[in-house]
């Protein structure tokens, strides 16, 4: 499942030596990354490569949990023990028993039930609703979140001593915008996958096309680029796609590359601009030619040699 994580950005190999280190381990891991970036496939990976690979793995949407029904759903209930409760119901934590739970966007479990998840990493123990006694089970907790669980916590949203419970290892995974150098590769990962899937030719970008997609500060991450590429990759099949082919919303959002000096209407004596250079840059360092060049960066004998040139002392 690792190989399912493509990445050579220096953030993003040092978040993939932690996770594989900590995978063989039965640490609770909180996984922590904005929308789009790959939380689950991060899990899976997890529980893929550790002792309980072969053991139930149950995924839980915090954030799709009715309230009145948190309880019952992660820790189960018996017959009768509400209005409703037509049967009993086994919880999605004892379901797991022996395996891993992955509790994604934690944060939004109410606090109640935060208080109930806590006891159970503290003993092991659940007890489903209406029943008499306590259950113990042998479960591993991988949680995530896209929130910032320090605002949650000061605004009382969010139990300290459960933060500190699914803390103990933190795995961040960078947004798309700080690993740039990756928008490439996963570029060319998706198109081929694509291309597969789809039984298509596959399709290419443009330098031009493709500086967009490196330019474009990718909101939705991982994910929003993946679907670009499907789309792109069927409707422009075996094609070479340019800059006018990406989505709007791509070329409104990319900056344009801004030139460092604009050209006057007249032109310039570029000479002259040369000359200028060099005297602010000499000034500025106090006549230390080394700094100067650096400066403009150009080697000292460089300098050295278009100082004489233009008989600057």
């Amino acid at each position: 499942m690792f190989q399912k994580l493509i990445g050579q950005a220096p953030n993003f190999e040092a978040l993939l030596r932690s996770a594989k280190m900590v995978a063989a381990t039965d640490v609770t891991v909180l996984v922590v990354g904005e929308t789009g970036t790959g939380k689950e496939v991060l899990a899976h990976a997890l529980r893929q490569h550790s002792p309980r690979s072969d053991k139930p793995f149950v995924t839980l949407n915090c954030a799709a949990l009715p309230e009145a029904l948190a309880e019952s759903e992660l820790f189960g209930h018996r017959k009768g023990a509400f209005t409703g409760a037509i049967g009993s119901q086994t919880g999605r934590l004892q379901a797991a028993d022996g395996g891993t739970v992955f509790l994604d966007e934690v944060d939004s479990l109410p606090v109640p039930i935060q208080a109930k998840l806590l006891r159970f990493l503290e003993t092991g123990e659940i007890q489903p609703v209406g029943e008499a006694h306590p259950v113990t089970i042998d479960v591993r907790i991988i949680a995530a979140t896209n929130a910032n669980l320090q605002d949650k916590i000061a605004k009382g949203e969010f139990r300290r001593d459960l933060y500190y419970r699914l803390n103990v290892v933190p795995l961040e995974i960078p947004p798309l915008r700080e690993r740039i150098g990756d928008i490439q590769l996963l570029v060319n990962h998706f198109m081929k996958q694509f291309a597969e899937e789809h039984r298509l030719p596959e399709a290419s970008f443009s330098k031009a096309a493709m500086n967009r997609l490196i330019a474009y500060p990718w909101p939705g991450n991982v994910r929003e680029l993946r679907n670009v590429c499907e789309r792109l990759s069927i409707l422009l099949a075996g094609r070479t796609i340019e800059e006018s082919n990406l989505p709007a919303e791509i070329i409104a959002r990319a900056p344009a590359t801004k030139p460092l000096f604009d050209l006057p209407e007249l032109g310039i004596d570029l000479e002259k601009v040369e000359i200028d250079l060099i005297r602010q840059a000499l000034t500025r360092t106090n006549g230390n030619r080394s700094r100067s060049a650096r400066l403009l960066g150009i080697s000292r004998d460089t300098l050295l040699y278009r100082m004489q040139k233009y008989g600057l002392s």
